[in-house]
């Protein structure tokens, strides 16, 4: 069971569904919005800007997720919270994952972004298939070549580990 979402969770979610409302009615994008918040503050904001900068990966939670990286100088957002309008596609999942976000908070689910014509859930799908078997051909070649230049990471002294 899930805890009670807490009075700043409601606030803070609300001002994401407001910026998916407003930037869509603006034709900035699609209709979606995020925060990412701190210690009880918004740190960034962002909304779906994919048709307006012809950037397919402009979602909501990738412009905030930037916007709160450079305002924290940091590529890691620990102690943050990112709330979204929706529930994040993979691609989104995965900048929160790499961020190292606290939690997310989502509002509408991938099942009611399907509804409304965005395919997430088609590949949230996908992901579960070995890449063989995924309709976007996958092909792997000169795994020894990438692997040395793995190696060579592993040894190099003074990297920054992320």
């Amino acid at each position: 069971m899930q805890p009670a979402p807490n009075s700043l969770d409601l606030d803070f979610i609300q001002r994401a569904i407001q910026l998916a409302a407003e930037h869509m009615r603006a034709k900035d994008g699609g209709p979606f919005g995020a925060i990412v918040a701190r210690d009880n503050e918004i740190i960034a904001a962002g909304w779906n800007q994919v048709t307006s900068s012809n950037d397919p990966t402009a979602h909501a939670e990738i412009v905030a997720i930037r916007a709160a990286a450079a305002r924290l100088g940091s590529f890691v957002l620990q102690g943050c919270v990112l709330y979204s309008s929706c529930e994040p596609c993979p691609m989104c999942l995965g900048a929160a994952w790499w961020a190292r976000v606290e939690r997310i908070v989502f509002a509408a689910t991938r099942t009611d972004a399907a509804g409304a014509g965005f395919d997430d859930e088609k590949l949230y799908r996908e992901l579960a298939l070995p890449p063989a078997s995924r309709r976007l051909p996958m092909q792997q070649i000169l795994r020894d070549k990438a692997v040395e230049v793995f190696e060579e990471w592993r040894r190099m002294p003074g990297k920054i580990m992320y």
